[in-house]
């Protein structure tokens, strides 16, 4: 019998061999399953995302797409061909293959200068819709045919003709909107237009041709077919010259003869991803009170698709819905939630009624489908396991994992369990917690303590969230205990506790969180003198204020977080949120900003703080960490400060692969230079 090969602890080198799932569509006859398979090629520093079969069967997957870039598979009705998007050619575009046997090369559907995506099938499978990004000049010379050039040189000196022109026409810039700069790059003035195109690849060339149904400077999302084919189903802003447009949506119902619209939801709700039933009765989407929509939880409501009253169909659940999907009877609306540190998936009748819960397991389920059966997919986490590709049979009680793309690197390593907590705070709220013990744990022995604190607010943690389960893992490999919580402002745990901190944004949630800290010292396995605190976003807002109250901490990591609540008002892509949080315009009550700000604080700042920030981060921008470090270092504090150029808010979740490994070096040998010292 051959010897059980030793498992070692996991490494920061092992974030480069996870494999990630995304986006999984079950076949319209139920045997086979699309979905993305990402991987980091270290090499390119980039992420490759391509699209695999996986079987309902059991089988083996298979890859059927090697462009490095393609995303967003959706079958056609008959499930003979896949529409996905791909930027292999430098642009997203969208594409068509036929599967099976034989199957066949994708085609690019469309070439648009400015790209293509969110493609949807119609009923007939004659036609995609799809979104593609233009302004009103490029808009009103869309059709004008150009000249053919006559050489390789020729063209080349069209493109780089436009791509100065390009450059030229933001230079200076104006600013018409808010915001004007949105994840890492500045807004071009583009918006996001509906098409139709037809997928016959034997039409003549002005049959062939995309046709725009939409003319306005608003950002139309995902369209969908009636089954009629007759209508499309989007949302957009309901006023083009309002700021922040994306928190006051409607819903609309486009001609796709002629482009007319139709307003279906002129109500005080913001309303958005609308998708209708099988049977054309019934839209459902998602919708929330137009202010306070940030602390807020939003519901799953359904409109008759003529039009009509909302009926929500969640409000009692008291919980907020992730993505839905109808049944292919049209009879249950499927939908996951959040509920209590768990993604789990629930149905409920579009007539109303009680919300079941269908799948409950500790795991952090991401993106799901359902069956023409009933049967159910889904991409998900296990505090075991890095994500796979899950599937439950109509009729079963447990689901099936179809894939195995990390089994490699998980007989490799050791994987520590997560233990989970409840605490109760001083003023009695129970908050829910999470700690990993060390490798090579030994009863009776202190450990350092790596304390993380998600952001949001309005976030959850699971044992298992996808964009932490390898970081997690590598403090406990490192000597760590690992202690994470959901304090109150959290989302899963009902209204009341999400909405429990406006009005005093770093409270109760620094005494919930104390609190947990407080419970696992309290076990006996934490040295309390050797515990580190980090958190991103909120998470960084929480950690600046926590060091700036205590000094129990031996250090503190703060990544891209609000420090400043009056300049991130005027900075932020997102100023609302601080009106939302505090109630207050800045010029109503500037003074209860400052109050609940970090940096009225950072002069008391006596622990070893390293603060990590992103070039172009439009979210929370830069300028609040420098603020913090230059307050903190004059004020005394041992304070350091890392800038990442290119990246933004998403750093740690999907930034430059090496920009990943270096905070992660970064993060270990700052912990460790004070929690475990030589």
């Amino acid at each position: 019998m051959a010897e059980k090969k030793k498992k070692r602890p996991i490494e920061i080198e092992d974030f480069f061999k996870i494999v990630y799932f995304e986006d999984p569509r079950v076949s319209p006859d139920g045997q086979w399953i699309a979905h993305v398979q990402v991987t980091i090629d270290r090499l390119e520093n980039t992420y490759r995302r391509n699209i695999w079969l996986a079987p309902t069967d059991r089988g083996k997957p298979v890859q059927v797409t090697r462009g490095g870039k393609d995303s967003q598979p959706r079958w056609s009705p008959d499930g003979s061909m896949l529409a996905f998007v791909s930027a292999r050619s430098e642009k997203l575009q969208v594409y068509v293959m036929r599967v099976g046997t034989p199957g066949g090369d994708p085609r690019a559907l469309t070439s648009l200068e400015n790209g293509a995506s969110n493609p949807a099938w119609s009923p007939d499978g004659n036609f995609i819709a799809f979104t593609a990004g233009l302004n009103a000049g490029e808009r009103a010379k869309e059709g004008e045919e150009e000249e053919t050039p006559k050489d390789k040189l020729e063209a080349k000196h069209r493109k780089e003709r436009r791509e100065e022109d390009e450059k030229k026409r933001f230079d200076p810039r104006w600013v018409r909107r808010v915001p004007f700069r949105e994840g890492t790059s500045f807004r071009d003035e583009r918006f996001e237009q509906v098409y139709v195109i037809a997928v016959d690849e034997n039409l003549l060339k002005e049959e062939s041709k995309p046709r725009r149904l939409t003319d306005l400077n608003e950002d139309y999302g995902q369209p969908e077919w009636t089954p009629d084919g007759k209508y499309l189903i989007t949302n957009r802003a309901e006023d083009q010259q309002k700021d922040e447009p994306f928190w006051i949506q409607n819903l609309y119902k486009i001609s796709v003869e002629d482009g007319q619209e139709e307003v279906l939801t002129p109500d005080s709700y913001s309303d958005v991803q609308p998708r209708l039933s099988p049977d054309g009765k019934w839209i459902a989407y998602f919708r929330g009170p137009r202010k306070s929509l940030a602390p807020t939880i939003a519901t799953l409501a359904v409109i008759p698709s003529e039009g009509g009253e909302p009926c929500d169909l969640t409000l009692e659940l008291d919980r907020e819905p992730n993505d839905f999907r109808w049944s292919a009877d049209s009879q249950w609306i499927y939908l996951t939630v959040n509920n209590e540190g768990r993604i789990e998936i629930y149905r409920v009748s579009p007539e109303g009624g009680e919300v079941e819960r269908v799948i409950s397991a500790i795991m952090d389920i991401e993106g799901f489908d359902v069956a023409a059966d009933g049967g159910i997919t889904f991409v998900a986490e296990t505090p075991l396991s890095p994500p796979e590709l899950f599937w439950q049979p109509p009729g079963a009680d447990e689901p099936l994992q179809l894939t195995e793309a990390n089994k490699e690197l998980l007989d490799e390593v050791t994987v520590q369990p997560t233990q989970e907590m409840w605490v109760t705070s001083p003023d009695g709220q129970k908050v829910q917690a999470w700690y990993i013990l060390p490798v090579g744990y030994q009863e009776g022995k202190k450990y350092p303590l790596a304390f993380e604190i998600h952001g949001g607010p309005a976030a959850m943690w699971t044992p298992s969230t996808r964009s932490m389960w390898h970081e997690w893992q590598l403090h406990a490999a490192r000597g760590y205990v690992v202690l994470y919580s959901n304090p109150r402002g959290s989302d899963g745990y009902g209204q009341t506790f999400r909405g429990a901190i406006q009005g005093r944004f770093a409270e109760p949630a620094y005494t919930d969180l104390m609190a947990v800290v407080d419970a696992l010292v309290e076990r006996g396995f934490v040295d309390e003198q050797r515990m580190a605190v980090t958190g991103g976003s909120y998470g960084g807002y929480m950690t600046a204020w926590i060091v700036g109250h205590t000094d129990r901490f031996a250090c503190a990591l703060a990544a891209r977080g609000v420090y400043n609540l009056i300049s991130m008002f005027g900075t932020s892509d997102i100023p609302s949120f601080t009106q939302e949080y505090l109630g207050v315009e800045l010029w109503e009550d500037h003074n209860r900003l400052w109050e609940w700000s970090p940096l009225a604080y950072a002069q008391n700042i006596k622990t070893p703080l390293l603060i990590k920030a992103a070039e172009n981060d439009f979210r929370v921008p830069i300028e609040q960490s420098e603020q913090l470090h230059l307050i903190a270092r004059r004020a005394g504090a041992p304070v350091e400060f890392i800038r990442y150029a290119r990246d933004g808010h998403e750093l740690s979740r999907s930034g430059e692969p090496e920009h990943r490994l270096s905070r992660y070096n970064i993060m270990m040998e700052w912990f460790d230079k004070y929690c475990k010292p030589s």
